[in-house]
């Protein structure tokens, strides 16, 4: 995926790359009560050594940007309310740190934990250099 331009004025461009995003976004989704974790999509996501994506796919197609983020939720939450609370935070995180407008935010709940097991603390939810890369 292209890097996203956001300004261009006298002084030069400012390019946001989409990793950046994808940390906006995770982070702002793991922070929000009812989360679990997050998920990728795909087992080859885990594979590399680069961490890109956990659980966060972002798509740009005709200056349109769409996000899918895939999460466990807490066992007892209410989906919905869940889900639309992650929406609108991303929305509003991405736009606030970049200017970047999103204009879909899809979720995609692919499991439940139960309460008996800890929620992961954020070292545990993205690997060694994620926030590096």
């Amino acid at each position: 995926m292209a890097e996203k331009t956001v300004h261009s004025e006298e002084l030069g461009d400012i390019v946001i790359a989409p990793e950046v995003l994808e940390v906006i976004i995770g982070i702002t989704t793991a922070k929000i009560d009812g989360v679990y974790a997050l998920r990728n999509k795909r087992f080859a996501d885990s594979l590399g050594k680069k961490a890109e994506g956990r659980g966060v796919y972002i798509d740009t197609k005709e200056d349109k940007v769409s996000v899918e983020i895939y999460v466990y939720l807490a066992y007892g939450v209410s989906v919905p309310s869940v889900a639309t609370k992650i929406q609108k935070e991303v929305k509003e995180a991405v736009a606030q740190t970049t200017e970047i407008i999103i204009d879909e935010v899809n979720i995609h709940v692919v499991g439940v934990v139960t309460e008996k097991l800890p929620k992961p603390s954020f070292d545990e939810l993205f690997d060694e250099g994620f926030f590096n890369a």
